[in-house]
């Protein structure tokens, strides 16, 4: 059985990453969803195990101090992280694991997981993302500037992705995401190097 792939799903806020996550999730059973661990408290309708794994601060030191995290950021004061162990499982199993996180954090998981497939999804320009971003109706205009002056910086990132996807057109991003996952799944080979397809 050939071990699985970890596919990190990354782009700017507002790009489309999370309508391509949910698509991939529904399209193709082998794929599981990596969850990400927390120190902040849960909020109300969260599941632990299916949102966020929650802890506390002490304790994601000690994942830290272990090194038993891909990789992890403080952010607003609460630490979030991807934990190792589960996804070294699940690709232990045969199961694909699909990783929708941040620049920082995806460069932090090559550096820590070499066979990680790391792909970018950029807007068609940055009108078009300031556009979608609005249109989403959930930020103010100070967070919708914020967000943009993090993208410039994101965008500046792209040579250290595997792939780059424009999502200009919702259907053929995501076309092109399965496109990769499948390619990269042909690549895969066994212990005995020969490449394994299952039907």
């Amino acid at each position: 059985m050939s071990e699985g792939i970890l596919l990190v799903l990354c782009g700017p806020s507002g790009v489309g990453k999370g309508t391509i996550k949910t698509t991939l999730l529904n399209n193709f059973e082998n794929l599981k969803e990596s969850i990400s661990i927390t120190s902040r408290k849960s909020r109300v309708g969260e599941v632990e195990g299916e949102q966020y794994y929650f802890t506390t601060a002490e304790k994601f030191n000690q994942l830290i101090e272990n090194e038993e995290l891909l990789e992890w950021a403080m952010v607003h004061d609460n630490y979030y992280g991807t934990p190792k162990k589960p996804i070294e499982e699940a690709l232990n199993k045969g199961y694909d694991v699909l990783l929708e996180i941040d620049v920082q954090g995806a460069l932090q998981i090559k550096e820590n997981f070499e066979r990680a497939v790391l792909v970018f999804l950029l807007p068609p320009s940055m009108q078009e993302l300031e556009k979608r971003l609005r249109e989403r109706g959930t930020e103010s205009e100070e967070q919708i500037k914020r967000r943009l002056i993090t993208a410039e910086w994101e965008l500046t990132m792209v040579k250290s992705f595997d792939y780059v996807i424009i999502n200009t057109v919702l259907e053929s991003a995501i076309q092109d995401v399965e496109s990769i996952l499948r390619a990269v799944k042909l690549q895969n080979k066994d212990d005995k190097g020969v490449c394994s397809i299952a039907h």
